[in-house]
């Protein structure tokens, strides 16, 4: 068997993805490396498209909470950081390049109708386990809600079309992509509620 990839154990608690079972820091030496197995001619695990579709699951929880004029970079902001927490030269290489393609596509778009007259801020939820966004999100004008809300959907419908698209191997790639482009398709009801 062949190693997926190798990642300090402090880079892989400080991700998002909660759902991957690692020690914590504290059970863990500083510069330790965990090693994530996978047989021989199989596409990714099972376990780390678990990871994916949790946070994208946890994506959806988190923006669901803030106000409706943050919401579309909410889901930028955090499907950004999901891909950025996904490591490269991986069998999920490819899924990093797609959600961070939909969540720069939908940075563009908040940035194109940014509400000026509102302040860029951080978002941050409350009590144990509290998750924060990386940057401060940026509010959209009132008058653009409903069509921004309705082209970031868009923009989720075509990454997800791209996910179930994409090409089967012997290993199971379709079955893994279609997992993660469902979670991903479930963040739409955010938009369309706007």
């Amino acid at each position: 068997m062949l190693p997926l990839v190798r990642l300090s154990a402090l880079a892989l608690t400080a991700l998002p993805l909660s759902a991957l079972p690692v020690a914590s820091p504290a059970q863990t030496p500083a510069g330790a490396l965990i090693t994530l197995v996978m047989p021989a001619g199989e596409f990714g695990s099972d376990k780390f498209t678990d990871v994916i579709v949790n946070t994208l699951g946890a994506a959806q929880q988190f923006c669901g909470a803030v106000d409706q004029a943050y919401r579309v970079d909410c889901l930028a902001e955090r499907l950004g950081n999901m891909a950025n927490g996904i490591p490269s030269g991986t069998d999920y290489a490819e899924v990093k390049e797609i959600l961070n393609a939909a969540s720069r596509d939908m940075s563009s778009l908040v940035n194109a109708n940014r509400d000026a007259a509102r302040p860029r801020q951080n978002v941050r939820t409350a009590g144990a386990g509290a998750q924060s966004t990386t940057r401060p999100l940026t509010p959209i004008r009132q008058t653009s809600l409903a069509q921004v809300s309705a082209d970031a959907a868009a923009i989720l419908d075509r990454t997800e079309t791209i996910l179930l698209r994409s090409p089967d191997d012997e290993g199971g790639k379709k079955q893994h992509y279609a997992r993660i482009a469902s979670a991903l398709g479930s963040n739409k009801t955010l938009l369309r509620s706007s």
